[in-house]
């Protein structure tokens, strides 16, 4: 299982302070549970997934480098999205683990 190590790095200084944050290989990355449940995670791809509001998929997947989840050829619904590398430069990655905190905070 292969994730860029890099990323799963900014990811862990992102969630800083989160109560109990747990990481998990699965999905073919490094995902990274709050509460219980995932949050955000290094993808194998090199991108980043976001489990976001189900509502917000259409206005987030209109973000640069963002798609919606497919793994293997499975799409994995609404509320999962994929970032690529080029959509989370610099500040970037501070907005997508902001989206998925907020969702993750809803669904305690």
């Amino acid at each position: 299982m292969t994730y860029d190590v890099e990323l799963a790095d900014r990811i862990r200084d992102a969630l800083t302070g989160e109560p109990s944050v747990v990481e998990k290989k699965m999905f073919g990355g490094l995902q990274f549970m709050v509460r219980g449940k995932i949050a955000v995670g290094a993808h194998s791809d090199g991108g980043l997934l976001v489990k976001t509001d189900p509502s917000r998929t259409d206005e987030l997947v209109a973000r640069p480098g963002a798609r919606r989840a497919v793994m293997g050829d499975r799409d994995m619904g609404n509320g999962w999205i994929i970032v690529s590398s080029n959509g989370f430069e610099g500040a970037g990655l501070d907005f997508w683990v902001g989206v998925a905190l907020e969702h993750n905070a809803k669904r305690i």
